[in-house]
């Protein structure tokens, strides 16, 4: 018999995640599922480098030795089930770790294995694949760190299906360890697509954590105090897929339409065509109603088909970087900042010249205080005090700590104001790119292995995805006269990164703002205000949702190399929605003063 409804526990987002996410949502007594993300592409490639030095890493052990160890009693008097991507590339040897715990507190939990997603040993199969975004040819194979397969949630269902108490997996799609539990628990089928989208909906609120319960939040100010103790988002799923996300009682932080349409729109591109192993989603007509405190309700999501492929990530080594911050103050502090980093670069260049080594094949310079952040939209003069970037990558790691060196010993030629804190010199660290590329489905195979008993199988069959029809905000239909306020006045606004890409949601506060925000922010608007980021000729697109009153951008080519690729201070784009936040978007001087805005008292 299937269940009615479920409770998920959301308790991690990322591999360094707090540790005290598990017991807290143990502690509300109420959970059916714990379920875990701490994959992104570059934390796999750490993971295999791991695994080269000692076989039997390679997976996140804090998952095994502090979200687990200190709560494994409590996880099995309490029968809550445990799904987590924590294997990365080695979810035996997690698993391994997860039984060993359990035979020493003598217990007779079962752990199941999700594997197949590793295809690091195929690289030299794909040497004529083409990057999917880029265009770009496959890396030399010798350089490949990882390669690995998004897989989908019905393996994990399959684990759960033949009793496991805990399953692992390697890389699965962020959203899978939900999903996964609803599968199983509510039997649903591959045809299923709404409620698979819906399934998949509440896996992508839960998978970042607290970032669905007030943090990163636009609106932070008013519970700025209580994040220190932000409550872990809890969903309860119901049957026919519709959710409703809380926390535990007692705790920090919100629940609101505005952090979970945040969070919704997060490291998405068009939401119309979110396409994940299992259904190609459709959140564009999604609603998010507030129906209690700290409790709000999501429906509306619609499934269109399944992907024929799966998203496969390669990460490679492309040399080396390093960098360093320095602080400058005093007259002409920006000026003075941006010499020094000059004169840095040209002695820098001068040696490597006469070492008969390559030049640099990138150099950054960012002045943290002088809003460099801002391009063209900057409104500070020159500041007093600043923190200097400077930062290069070079094909050896011989030319970058000649860098180093030079920037270190340039210190005492520099302009006056010049200090740092930064204890022993920077060492250079490879570089990392990503390769997304695509893979058929029967190209892969998985295993579903739940102590010694192994299954193996394939993911969900493809079929027919139709094509849909963008949305298109309404018009504003006045001729009021205008005032112009913040953005932020009339929406919040969460961005993110996918490789090179960035994506910002800004959802209205109100929907009689749409039009207006529609009007105003223009794709050729964006692409202007970003300018100084994206890289000419890159395309920005805006996609409309109407379900929640909102628009999402997606900036191409904007984060120069994203990731660990990247010399920025924001390399995943993590600040560019609180940028866009800054513009100022006209609207009838009557509905400013219905919503008591105006422009001076909106700073």
């Amino acid at each position: 018999m299937h269940a009615e409804s479920i409770v998920i526990g959301g308790a991690s987002g990322y591999w360094g995640d707090a540790a005290l996410a598990t017991p807290q949502l143990l502690g509300t007594g109420r959970l059916d599922f714990l379920v875990y993300d701490y994959l992104a592409e570059i934390t796999l490639s750490i993971m295999a480098r791991a695994r080269t030095a000692d076989d039997s890493k390679g997976y996140a052990t804090d998952f095994v030795s502090a979200a687990i160890k200190p709560n494994l009693t409590a996880i099995a008097a309490q029968g809550v089930r445990v799904i987590a991507n924590a294997g990365g590339v080695n979810p035996e040897a997690c698993a391994d770790a997860l039984r060993t715990l359990i035979a020493e507190a003598g217990l007779s939990l079962k752990v199941g294995v999700v594997t197949g997603d590793d295809l690091t040993s195929r690289a030299a199969e794909f040497t004529s694949a083409v990057e999917m975004f880029s265009g770009d040819a496959f890396p030399d194979p010798a350089s490949v760190a990882s390669i690995n397969a998004y897989l989908g949630a019905f393996p994990i269902a399959r684990a759960l299906d033949a009793g496991a108490d805990i399953v692992i997996t390697g890389r699965c799609v962020d959203s899978a360890v939900t999903l996964g539990a609803c599968i199983h628990s509510f039997g649903w089928t591959c045809e299923d697509y709404d409620r698979l989208a819906q399934g998949s909906l509440a896996g992508h609120i839960l998978e970042c954590g607290t970032q669905a319960t007030g943090g990163n939040f636009t609106d932070w100010e008013p519970i700025a105090a209580s994040l220190a103790n932000a409550g872990y988002p809890i969903a309860c799923v119901s049957a026919d897929g519709s959710f409703e996300v809380t926390k535990a009682e007692g705790t920090g932080g919100v629940v609101s339409v505005g952090t979970i349409a945040e969070q919704m729109l997060y490291e998405i591109g068009d939401p119309q065509a979110y396409l994940l192993p299992d259904v190609a989603c459709d959140f564009s007509e999604v609603e998010i109603v507030q129906v209690g405190e700290d409790c709000v309700r999501v429906s509306g999501a619609r499934g269109h088909g399944a992907p024929a492929s799966y998203k496969v990530s390669t990460t490679w080594a492309d040399g080396f970087r390093a960098g360093q911050i320095w602080t400058m103050y005093g007259r002409a502090a920006e000026t003075k900042a941006r010499a020094f980093a000059d004169s840095v670069f040209t002695r820098t260049s001068a040696l490597l010249s006469q070492a008969g080594l390559p030049p640099l094949s990138e150099t950054s310079i960012e002045v943290i205080g002088a809003e460099s952040h801002f391009g063209a939209a900057r409104q500070i003069g020159e500041p007093r005090e600043v923190d200097v970037k400077i930062a290069v990558k070079h094909p050896s790691p011989a030319g970058v700590g000649l860098f180093l060196k030079e920037m270190t010993g340039l210190a005492l030629s520099a302009p006056p104001g010049l200090s740092g804190f930064a204890g022993a010199r920077a060492r250079p660290s490879p570089v990392v790119r990503l390769f997304s590329m695509t893979v058929p489905k029967d190209a892969v195979t998985i295993k579903v292995t739940v102590d010694g008993d192994t299954t193996v199988m394939h993911d969900a069959p493809a079929s027919h995805i139709p094509e849909t029809q963008p949305h298109r905000p309404p018009a504003a239909q006045d001729s009021d006269p205008r005032v112009a306020v913040p953005l932020e006045a009339l929406a919040w606004g969460r961005s993110g990164d996918k490789g090179n890409k960035a994506n910002i949601g800004i959802i209205a506060r109100d929907a009689v703002f749409v039009p207006y925000i529609g009007e105003n922010l223009t794709p050729e608007r964006v692409g202007r205000y970003f300018t100084h980021f994206l890289t000419p000729g890159a395309a920005v697109e805006r996609f409309y949702l109407p379900g929640c009153h909102a628009f999402n951008f997606l900036l191409h080519e904007v984060l120069g190399g994203g990731g660990i690729a990247s010399l920025r201070t924001d390399p995943q784009g993590k600040g560019y929605a609180q940028l866009l936040l800054t513009e100022t978007v006209e609207i009838p001087v009557t509905l400013a003063e219905q919503h008591g805005l105006t422009q001076r008292e909106i700073p």
